[in-house]
């Protein structure tokens, strides 16, 4: 069976006999790990590939993704952004500041915009290398959290409650957006779609329910058409949202580990995978034994449940190697 056949089994008809599948978030980690800078790994999509290739061969992932950094969206808008070798990208202007810069921001084309485009190509080149043998995850800034790229984290967060047209305008300009650049990664061969909107953990659920519960609910009906399944990325304490995840369709939702994974299939319901939820603080710090013993344990739990093992977040580029393989070895 492959491990697209896998996922599949899982999401069809529940957990694996003998094996749970194993998906963490590698990026920073994954450069580091072939010798290359995270800038790098951002700005080329061969760079991206090769990360990928490399850590599914060394500690035995069962997906591979396109994640890098929240900027291609906000690139293809037309901000400015460097590229620095021991970090995250940086965004050096903020394309909104009135309503004004709303009406007049262009949806970009995601076929011509550099940074959209080679996530494309790098979709493209995985799924001719693995056949479609693996689940290859593309990546899309939900509604918010493009947003506050493209506003900043603080002015949006002041308009969501001072001006919800400005907020609502900007919001529907990043959805059409969101749909032309998942759309142009399932048509490169990925299977899932990964929806980061992290900043939702920073709001409150009546905030979530009145400005993006329905556009994430048609996000998700929208790729689901196009054949992809969802993977909903929200880091950081969300128990006060899982109310509103029940009925979004979610196919994957991954959970940091401030989320009980029982309390959360308590509120979700069943059909859901969860994904998550080891502390990446701990995957780093803690001993090999350690680790290995705290993924056990959630193996163990969980085994018989729709779950796919996995950081609640990103695995640190501080991370020793032979930690990420106690991960890989704990869910055998």
């Amino acid at each position: 069976m492959t491990k697209t056949e896998q996922f599949h089994s899982l999401l069809q008809h529940g957990a694996l006999p003998g094996k749970v599948l194993f998906r963490p978030i590698l990026m920073y980690f994954a450069a580091n790990f072939i010798g290359k800078t995270y800038g790098e790994f951002a700005s080329d999509y061969n760079v991206l590939v090769e990360a990928n290739l490399r850590c599914m061969d060394e500690f035995g992932l069962d997906m591979l993704g396109l994640i890098s950094d929240p900027y291609r969206e906000t690139s293809a808008f037309g901000a400015k952004i460097q590229y620095i070798s021991d970090g995250v990208p940086r965004c050096l202007n903020y394309m909104v500041e009135s309503m004004d810069d709303i009406i007049n921001l262009k949806n970009p084309d995601v076929y011509k915009a550099e940074r959209t485009l080679d996530r494309i190509k790098a979709g493209e080149v995985l799924t001719k290398k693995t056949q479609g043998n693996i689940p290859i995850i593309g990546w899309i800034e939900g509604p918010l959290a493009e947003a506050c790229d493209l506003a900043g984290v603080q002015n949006m967060m002041m308009q969501l409650m001072m001006d919800p047209d400005f907020a609502n305008r900007l919001m529907d300009k990043c959805m059409v957006t969101a749909k032309d650049f998942a759309k142009g990664q399932i048509e490169a061969g990925c299977e899932i779609i990964g929806i980061g909107d992290a900043v939702c953990s920073q709001i409150d659920a009546e905030t979530y329910e009145t400005f993006v519960k329905e556009r994430h609910k048609e996000l998700i009906e929208y790729i689901h058409s196009l054949g992809g399944k969802i993977k909903l990325h929200i880091c950081g304490d969300t128990n006060h949202l899982l109310p509103h995840c029940t009925d979004l369709n979610l196919d994957i939702l991954d959970l940091d580990w401030q989320v009980d994974i029982s309390h959360a299939r308590s509120v979700v319901g069943d059909e859901v995978i969860l994904s998550g939820n080891i502390n990446p603080v701990l995957v780093q710090d803690k001993t090999r034994d350690e680790v290995f013993n705290m993924c056990r344990n959630l193996v163990e739990k969980y085994k018989n449940e729709r779950f796919i093992l996995s950081a609640g977040c990103e695995i640190t580029v501080l991370t020793p190697p032979e930690n990420l393989k106690a991960m890989n070895e704990a869910r055998i």
